[in-house]
C-alpha cells in the first residue's frame, strides 16, 4: 500500500540527574562531595533513505522515545548518555510540526539528516555545587526535560518526469513501456490509486518518471483523488501532459487540455509554469488528418507546448518523445532551480525557550501554585531534608518576582504555596 502522510509523536530523552554522594573511604577524613554528573538524554533524528518508498511503517508504530540519560554515579562518574534514536523515512519527506502547522525540515537527498527533538542535558552532581562557603551541597541537579512533540510526515515524490492527464487516457501504459515499472492495465474504466515510479533508460542518460495519479476536474478541491496527488507534481522539473485524442469516449481533447492545467493552477500557480511537452495519445485510433485531432494540435502548438502524436502500446512516438524529453531536462539542468517556498518553523525561539525561567503564579481556591519550567528543574533537584538546598529553591522563587505576583494576587502570611504536590506555608521571613 503506497501512503505518503503519517501522524506520529515523538519523545526525546530525559537527561539523566546528577548524583548526591560523598566519599567514603578509610584514611581520607572529610572527603568531600563526589557525586557525578547525569548523562545526556538520546535525541529523535530523522534521516533520508532512498531505499524506501513509502510511510507504511508509520500506520503501524506512531509513538517513538528516544533513551535518557543514565544518573550520575558516585565517585565522580558521569551517567551514560542516552541512545539517539535514528528514524529512516524515504527522500522527499518534509517533517511539518502539527501543533504550528509549520515546516520543520524537508529531507529531499539520500542521506540528508535532522534532529528534531533534543534530549534533555544531564544535570550536574553535588561535586559542582561545592564552593568555599559550601563545602558539603547535599544536593544535585536534575536532567534536563525530554522534548515532546507530534509530528506530520508528508512524502512527495521525486521524479524528474511527471505524467499527467485525465484517467484511462493512457498514462499507466506509457510508463511501462518507457520504464520497467508494471502499473496495472486494464481494458475498462478505472483509475491508478497511487502514484507510480520507473526509471527511463535512454542511450547513456536517464531519469525517473512518475505515473501522478487520480487528477480530474475538481481535484484541487479535493474531488476524487486528486488531492492526494496533485502535490506529488510539485518535485516534478517537467511534465508530459497525457491526452486521449481519438475521441473514443465522447471527450473533447482540448477541453480536456485545458481543465487539467486549470486543476494544476488551482492547486499551485507553480505547476501551471513548469515546462511541459504534449503527448497527443491513441493516434492509432485516428486518421491523421483528422480535424479533431488537426485543431488541437494547431490550438497546443500556438500556446508554445510541442506535441508528439503516440500510440504507447505499440510504441509508436514513444522514443522521439522521450528524447524531447531528455533534452529539455538536459537544459533545466543548468537552470537554477527555483527553492519552494513554506514558513519555516523558528528553532531559534524553540531552542532557547524564551518562557524556560518564567514562572507562573495562579490560585486554586485559598492554595497559591506556582509552575514553571526552570522552576520545576530546580524543584526536582531540592533535597527537602537540607536547608541549603532548600534556601537555593526560595531565592530562586523571590529572585523571579513570583512571590510580588502572588503578593498581588493577595498572598498573606500563613497563606499556603503549592509546586507540584509539595506545599509549605508562606512567611516574610524568606
Amino acid at each position: 500500500m503506497f501512503v505518503d502522510r503519517a501522524r506520529i509523536s515523538i519523545k526525546s530523552g530525559k537527561g539523566g540527574n546528577g548524583c548526591v554522594s560523598f566519599r567514603r573511604e578509610p584514611f581520607v577524613p572529610e572527603g568531600g562531595p563526589d557525586g557525578g554528573d547525569g548523562g545526556k538524554g538520546g535525541d529523535i533524528i530523522f534521516i533520508a533513505d532512498e531505499g524506501m518508498r513509502t510511510l507504511m511503517d508509520f500506520r503501524y508504530k506512531r509513538k517513538y522515545e528516544a533513551e535518557n540519560g543514565q544518573d550520575g554515579m558516585k565517585k565522580k562518574k558521569f551517567g551514560r548518555n542516552g541512545k539517539d534514536l535514528i528514524i529512516k523515512v524515504p527522500a522527499g519527506t518534509m517533517i511539518i510540526d502539527e501543533e504550528s502547522g509549520l515546516l520543520m525540515k524537508d529531507l529531499v537527498k539520500h542521506g540528508d539528516r535532522f534532529i528534531a527533538a533534543k534530549g534533555g542535558k544531564g544535570g550536574k552532581g553535588n561535586v559542582n555545587f561545592k564552593s568555599s562557603v559550601r563545602q558539603a551541597p547535599n544536593f544535585a541537579e536534575a536532567g534536563g526535560f525530554a522534548k515532546e512533540r507530534n509530528i506530520i510526515l508528508e512524502m512527495k515524490l521525486i521524479a524528474d518526469v511527471g505524467l499527467v492527464g485525465f484517467p484511462n487516457v493512457g498514462k499507466s501504459t506509457l510508463l511501462s513501456v518507457c520504464t520497467k515499472a508494471a502499473p496495472k492495465i486494464a481494458n475498462y474504466h478505472f483509475t491508478t490509486i497511487t502514484p507510480n515510479l520507473g526509471v527511463v533508460d535512454l542511450f547513456d542518460n536517464g531519469f525517473v518518471m512518475a505515473d501522478i495519479a487520480g487528477i480530474i476536474e475538481g481535484a484541487h478541491k479535493g474531488a476524487g483523488l486528486g488531492h492526494f496527488f496533485l502535490k506529488h507534481i510539485e518535485r516534478t522539473k517537467l511534465l508530459i501532459h497525457v491526452v486521449d485524442v481519438s475521441g473514443s469516449e465522447g471527450r473533447n481533447s482540448i477541453e480536456d487540455f485545458e481543465k487539467i492545467n486549470h486543476e494544476l493552477t488551482m492547486y499551485n500557480p507553480r505547476l501551471a509554469e513548469k515546462p511541459q511537452l504534449v503527448a497527443a495519445n491513441k493516434i492509432d485510433m485516428i486518421e491523421p488528418d483528422d480535424p479533431q485531432y488537426t485543431e488541437f494540435k494547431e490550438y497546443v502548438e500556438k500556446k508554445g507546448f510541442k506535441v508528439f502524436p503516440l500510440c504507447a502500446p505499440i510504441h509508436e512516438g514513444v522514443q522521439e518523445l522521450l528524447s524531447a524529453a531528455a533534452e529539455m531536462l538536459d537544459q533545466l539542468a543548468c537552470m537554477p532551480q527555483e527553492e519552494e517556498n513554506y514558513e519555516l518553523f523558528d528553532f531559534e525561539s524553540d531552542d532557547a525557550e524564551p518562557d524556560y525561567r518564567t514562572v507562573y503564579a495562579s490560585k486554586d481556591g485559598k492554595v497559591y501554585v506556582l509552575s514553571g519550567k526552570q522552576l520545576l528543574k530546580i524543584f526536582y533537584s531540592t533535597n527537602f531534608n537540607d536547608m541549603g538546598s532548600l534556601r537555593y529553591l526560595y531565592k530562586y522563587i523571590e529572585k523571579s518576582g513570583a512571590i510580588d505576583k502572588l503578593t498581588e494576587m493577595g498572598l498573606e502570611e500563613g497563606d499556603i504555596i503549592r509546586i507540584e504536590d509539595y506545599e509549605f506555608e508562606y512567611y516574610e521571613e524568606w
